[in-house]
């Protein structure tokens, strides 16, 4: 401690000893005076003279002073005036702090005599500082959850003033959320309180940054400002939300695996882990979970496997975002799956008919099916044809039913089996097309008679043929099917009722061959007719006929037979040739027939044996026997010939005749018949008999061979239609039937008029003129035709 201020502490403590001492000498009521702060020095205060009631001598002569309590001089006395005078500016704020009122004890010490007089000096307030608050930034972090009215007291504001001159109020910045109450405290003071009127929302504003103002009661009321932030804590009272309800999108059926289906995003107003979100399906289905996978944290949506618009046209998707306070805001996703044409239309069945008898009712119903297209829109419309050549038509009926019907006559016979095409095609880009392919047999009805291949049908059979032997065969076929098809023949009664049919002919009722039943005889019956019948086996029967014509061929099973001379037994014929005959002289005619016909029947003659070899000749084809040279006397007068008629057949038969020749010197000398003549006369009624029947049987065959000239006739006009055809052999005679004498006389085919005169004791042939003149060869329809070339007429 320095000198001056020990001696001023020891002074201050004698003083205030004289001051207790003297308690008794001191007024009792203290004088008061009051003076406003930060007053200029010097400024007046208060008289002491006026005040102690002494003059200003006096006091200057007891020595008058003022002495404070803290001993400074606050103020000081005029000796002249007793006037007591500001010595230095006062600061309340300092002197007294916040205590009010601030008052200055001080005495006015007279020394002599000792006496005191107590006063005061009350230091007014001015409104000399504004109001403070320590932090000009409040920071308050109140919770979301506060409940409105909860109030939030703040720190008062400072001001050194006191009374009306501190703060006397405050003010809050307007805002939806606070209001400002102002609260007395103990002290007197007044401090702020904030109070919550409305409750807070992070989401909507994390934060608020209020001013509040403290207002003093000067005048003019200075005020002093703090800026109070206000975090809105946080709490997890906001769930995620989605930007929309319903995400809906299409997909293509058609999208590979691991496509963007669609991308969600929500979110959260709360901050923090609360505004942390995962992303998961909610209450979905096993096939929703094994089509789609999210992420979790980007929202994202992919295929997991491949769509299939035909099983599953959309997918709804339930979704949900979930915060780190375990809120979830749910939103859902309408998937829809876009067709696309991958499946191609359907043909299905329902009923199919078949066979159908070819007599059906038009419009009858064949199938009936229905299209299906598991495909949508366009790709799902379907058009239906089948092909335009066919008789049948579709026909729509209930939805997408079609009936295939008739739509014209059906002829098993022309077609029995219909393969038909139903294509089906979309519409869809790019078509498809599906192709179903059924088949419709046609059932047969008896509507066909069996139809023979000729309508005359001509056989032909050698004679002397086997019995049972197979000749022909008729055929006939049925258009139609099945037991309408099957065709049995059999043989109708002939039109001629003496023909004795059953016993030549017989046919197999299955095959139609035809059997000679017993050896045909073709000198007895040349031809014959049949008509054969073959019937099918429908209900009813259906039956038609053919006629079968048979011609009996000509077998070489007859040797020539001679005519003249007679060769019966009786006495030989003895031909007279006159000795004056010149060569070429006709002697004889040796006259033959044969049974057979055609070539069989072609007659040729030959010299055998002559008695004098090279005088006769006879002509190979007619059988004249004509001298080869002039006769002489020495010629003998009886000559035999042996002639040898062949016909031409294969093995060609003969017969031999033999003729005496008697040459004479004229026919005036009378004929003496040989012994043996009468003989021969005896037995002339015999020949006759051979006479007529050769008569009977060359006027038979000419009556045969008039017919069938009248049925070659016919044939030609019929054409060809008929189908069936005769043909006439023709040909020329061998060669070796030429003539000998080398006049010419005859030609190869030549035939004779024979005459048989009756009522003559002897047998004479008339050679006539001939019958028939040489043909060129031609041929015909008919081969009976030959029994014109060589029949004999006998008249």
């Amino acid at each position: 401690m320095e000198p001056g201020e020990k001696h001023s502490q020891q002074i201050r403590q004698v003083l205030l000893f004289f001051v207790f001492l003297g308690g008794s000498l001191v007024c009792s009521e203290p004088w008061r005076y009051s003076v406003a702060e930060e007053l200029e020095i010097g400024s007046f205060i208060a008289n002491v003279v006026k005040d102690s009631g002494l003059s200003v001598e006096d006091l200057v002569a007891r020595g008058v002073r003022v002495i404070f309590d803290d001993y400074k001089p606050y103020l000081q006395l005029d000796q002249q005036s007793g006037n007591l005078l500001l010595n230095e500016q006062l600061d309340r704020e300092a002197l007294c702090h916040l205590t009010e009122p601030c008052i200055l004890h001080f005495q006015v010490l007279l020394e002599n005599p000792l006496q005191f007089f107590r006063a005061e000096l009350w230091v007014k307030d001015i409104n000399d500082h504004i109001p403070t608050f320590l932090d000009k930034h409040i920071l308050l972090k109140i919770s979301e959850s506060t409940a409105p009215g909860t109030s939030f007291q703040m720190d008062s504001a400072q001001d050194l003033d006191v009374g009306k001159n501190g703060v006397q109020n405050y003010t809050l910045s307007p805002n939806p959320y606070f209001r400002l109450k102002v609260q007395d405290s103990d002290d007197g003071r007044k401090y702020p309180e904030l109070l919550l009127d409305q409750s807070l929302d992070r989401e909507k504003e994390p934060e608020l940054k209020l001013k509040l103002t403290a207002l003093d009661g000067g005048s003019p009321p200075r005020s002093g400002t703090t800026l109070v932030h206000i975090l809105v804590l946080d709490i997890n009272d906001n769930a995620p939300e989605f930007e929309r309800p319903v995400y809906e999108v299409q997909v293509p059926e058609n999208s590979p695996v691991d496509s963007l289906v669609v991308r969600v995003s929500a979110t959260d107003l709360d901050a923090g882990i609360y505004g942390e979100l995962s992303y998961s399906f909610s209450h979905v289905s096993t096939d929703i979970r094994k089509t789609f996978e999210i992420h979790p944290i980007s929202g994202e949506i992919h295929l997991k496997a491949l769509l299939d618009f035909e099983l599953i046209q959309s997918y709804t998707i339930n979704i949900q975002a979930t915060d780190g306070g375990s809120l979830s805001g749910k939103s859902a996703i309408l998937v829809q799956v876009v067709d696309v044409n991958d499946n191609p239309p359907e043909i299905l069945m329902t009923s199919l008919t078949s066979p159908i008898p070819e007599n059906s009712s038009p419009e009858m119903v064949v199938a009936v099916f229905s299209l299906r297209d598991q495909d949508a829109g366009n790709n799902g419309r379907m058009v239906c044809s089948i092909q335009d050549d066919l008789p049948f038509l579709l026909r729509p009926t209930f939805k997408n039913f079609y009936t295939l019907v008739t739509n014209g006559a059906l002829d098993r016979e022309s077609q029995a089996e219909y393969n038909i095409t139903i294509t089906v095609s979309d519409l869809g880009t790019p078509r498809l097309k599906t192709q179903h392919n059924i088949t419709v047999t046609v059932s047969d009805v008896n509507d066909n008679a069996p139809a023979f291949s000729q309508t005359t049908y001509t056989l032909r059979v050698r004679e002397n043929n086997s019995p049972a032997l197979h000749i022909g065969t008729v055929s006939a076929t049925d258009r139609d099917a099945g037991a309408n098809a099957q065709v049995t023949y059999s043989l109708l009664p002939p039109r001629d009722p003496h023909l004795p049919l059953a016993s030549l002919v017989s046919i197999n009722a299955d095959n139609g061959q035809l059997f000679a039943l017993r050896s045909l005889d073709y000198e007895a019956l040349q031809a014959f007719e049949v008509r054969v019948g073959a019937a099918d086996r429908g209900s009813p029967a259906l039956s038609s006929q053919a006629l079968v014509r048979v011609l009996v061929l000509d077998d070489n099973d007859n040797a020539p037979f001679v005519l003249y001379p007679l060769q019966n037994g009786s006495a030989p014929c003895t031909e007279l040739v006159p000795r004056a005959a010149e060569a070429g002289y006709l002697v004889t005619k040796v006259v033959a027939v044969d049974g057979d016909s055609g070539q069989n029947a072609w007659l040729s003659f030959q010299l055998l044996k002559a008695t004098e070899p090279g005088l006769f000749g006879v002509w190979a084809h007619n059988g004249e026997v004509r001298t080869a040279r002039l006769l002489s006397e020495r010629d003998a007068v009886r000559h035999r010939l042996l002639v040898l008629v062949k016909d031409n057949g294969e093995p060609p038969l003969s017969a031999s005749v033999t003729l005496h020749v008697l040459l004479v010197d004229g026919f005036s000398q009378p004929y003496l018949p040989l012994p043996d003549v009468a003989a021969a006369e005896a037995r002339a009624d015999p020949l006759t008999v051979y006479l007529v029947i050769a008569l009977a049987s060359v006027s038979s065959l000419f009556l045969c061979s008039a017919l069938a000239f009248v049925a070659v006739r016919l044939c030609r006009r019929s054409g060809a239609a008929s189908g069936g055809g005769c043909a006439v052999p023709e040909g020329h005679f061998p060669g070796h039937l030429v003539d000998v004498s080398g006049a010419g006389t005859l030609s190869q085919s030549y035939q004779y008029e024979v005459c048989l005169t009756g009522g003559s004791g002897t047998s004479e042939f008339k050679f006539l003129k001939p019958a028939f003149p040489n043909l060129p060869p031609q041929e015909c329809k008919m081969e009976e035709s030959h029994t014109f070339k060589n029949s004999i007429e006998f008249i």
